[in-house]
């Protein structure tokens, strides 16, 4: 389920310091607005494939600067494979193309 990735990389950015609440959360990293996190929960609904597009790719770009420090390397690589974990969720519900020979 996508909403596990988003449940378990919110519970990884707070452990970690990075946020401090939901609200934080779906706007710096889903690109939503501070309610939305609040709302997949309430309606039990899964999180849209662009906002876990959106956290792939800011989770790889804060991975991709911290692993380059030592201080940060373990937590860098944490954010990567969270992000490599949304890439797949993207790539799964991506349209696959007919190529017309």
């Amino acid at each position: 389920m996508k909403k596990d990735i988003i449940i378990e990389i919110y519970e990884t950015l707070t452990g970690a310091g990075v946020v401090a609440n939901e609200g934080d959360f779906s706007q710096d990293w889903l690109g939503h607005c501070e309610s939305y996190l609040r709302t997949l929960r309430f309606k039990k609904a899964e999180p849209s494939i662009g906002a876990i597009a959106i956290c792939g790719s800011r989770l790889q770009r804060a991975g991709e600067q911290m692993i380059a420090l030592p201080r940060y390397r373990h937590i860098g690589a944490r954010f990567l494979a969270l992000s490599e974990k949304c890439h797949e969720h993207v790539n799964v519900d991506s349209v696959q193309l007919e190529l017309v020979g």
